[in-house]
């Protein structure tokens, strides 16, 4: 029988998702409908269901946007050649890519200009890294396996950047191979795993100490949310992505005392609330409890063409 409810925090929106969210909406305001945006802003269909009900469009290629009109670029960020072909359609532009992973774009520009052969560590079809992989010549390295065979015609000037939402750990490892592999090699000026991707997985972390449950709420697009789950089943606890509560299999909680309940970046807090209640209407006897890690108190400037 469940007990207790363990409530992660910090857990949820980031303040990178907080400022695309938000540029969205004052857009839709300040410049009335349809507001088209590239690719979903946020990897979380709820977010994107409730923006399309409020006037937003998503489109996937710049072709389904008429000439003249607004394009929202997501938070995970765009390649050169699509905000060149923007401008070509005469298209009005915003730029909602999360700072930090403009952070990432800058240093590829920095590393290439120097003369480095660039390295990504990411997962190839996700936004942030075709985005990425648009600023200048690199090859890409998903696994440790790729970073013990790549070849580069000059070890002695070798870069890596990262995808800013992979897993700490599994981003240590292939770290670890690349440096067995070229001494010389460069790392960023800073980690460029985002602060809310480390905290969310240290908070995982805390509750597999305690929780033989963990359920994660987010998006199956999600690639923050899906590196949770793997954060939690790698110290031995089941752990399940669900977008909201109704995705709950109580069979799940067989035997199991304590649950842990965090979320995603992208994760809305009303769905998190929403599987509090199901569980206590389940388990009316358990307590909840939140169980803090870190305090965040990031927070990200809007872009100027909503900072109104």
């Amino acid at each position: 029988m469940v007990e207790k409810i363990l409530l992660a925090e910090p857990r949820g929106f980031c303040a990178g998702v907080e400022r695309a969210v938000e540029t969205v909406e004052r857009a839709l305001t300040i410049y009335g409908t349809p507001v088209y945006v590239r690719h979903h802003i946020v990897h979380n269909e709820r977010v994107i269901h409730e923006l399309e009900q409020k006037g937003a469009v998503f489109v996937d290629t710049l072709g389904q946007v008429p000439a003249g009109n607004l394009i929202i670029f997501s938070a995970h960020g765009t390649s050169p050649n699509v905000k060149e072909e923007a401008a070509a359609r005469e298209l009005k532009m915003i730029d909602a890519t999360c700072p930090l992973v403009t952070k990432v774009h800058l240093e590829a520009l920095r590393y290439n200009r120097d003369g480095y052969s660039l390295l990504l560590i990411g997962h190839k079809k996700h936004q942030e890294v075709i985005g990425t992989m648009g600023y200048a010549p690199m090859i890409l390295i998903e696994t440790v396996a790729d970073a013990e065979k790549v070849t580069l015609p000059n070890h002695d000037k070798v870069a890596y950047l990262t995808q800013t939402t992979l897993s700490v750990d599994d981003t240590r490892n292939i770290i670890a191979a690349l440096c067995r592999r070229f001494p010389n090699i460069r790392a960023p000026r800073t980690d460029d795993i985002c602060y809310a991707t480390q905290n969310r997985q240290d908070s995982v972390k805390a509750l597999a100490e305690r929780a033989q449950l963990i359920l994660v709420l987010g998006d199956t697009t999600s690639s923050n949310s899906n590196r949770l789950v793997e954060t939690a089943i790698n110290r031995g606890v089941q752990a399940h992505l669900i977008p909201d509560a109704t995705a709950i299999d109580y069979h799940w909680m067989d035997e199991v005392h304590i649950i842990g309940i965090t979320a995603g970046a992208s994760a809305l807090e009303a769905a998190v609330q929403e599987t509090i209640d199901a569980l206590k209407l389940r388990y009316p006897h358990a307590a909840v409890e939140t169980l803090t890690t870190t305090t965040e108190d990031m927070t990200f400037a809007l872009p100027k063409e909503v900072d109104v």
